[in-house]
């Protein structure tokens, strides 16, 4: 199921845009948390299965997928094959999950995942990456303004 988020930001800055793709409720509300908490970042979504995270990409236009490997139904490696379409060359993947298997690290790699993180160690690193993401892609840049004459 998809929710949205509207927290407001001041109209000059962009949004850094994430879906967020994870089967646990208790982590989905952790990692809520830490998004809303990245100053600048939204929420676009969060989704628990495979083929609700691709119906929402085709909907949606995001910057960041975060994602786990295994889902309620399907995996993330699913989601990764649909980023790999050509329609989603900007968003960047972020896997985020139990399973620090070095075949897993590989997998997600070859089908674009940006990052790999482990949910136990890694966690912490999640709002200063999503800080750094926003800035390195321009969503965290004042919006240019229109001047109408």
């Amino acid at each position: 199921m998809t929710s949205q988020n509207h927290e407001r930001v001041p109209s000059s800055v962009r949004n850094l845009s994430v879906l967020l793709v994870e089967d646990s409720r208790l982590l989905t509300d952790r990692l809520r948390e830490a998004i809303l908490n990245v100053p600048g970042a939204q929420l676009a979504g969060t989704v628990d299965s495979e083929s609700e995270a691709v119906a929402t990409l085709e909907r949606m236009p995001v910057d960041v997928v975060l994602l786990d490997i295994h889902l309620r139904h399907g995996t993330g490696f699913g989601v990764l094959r649909a980023l790999t379409s050509g329609r989603h060359d900007n968003v960047v993947a972020i896997v985020l999950t139990n399973h620090d298997l070095g075949e897993y690290r590989r997998a997600a790699a070859e089908l674009g995942a940006r990052h790999f993180l482990d949910k136990m160690r890694d966690f912490d690193r999640l709002p200063s990456l999503l800080q750094e993401i926003g800035s390195r892609t321009g969503a965290f840049a004042p919006a240019k303004e229109s001047v109408s004459t």
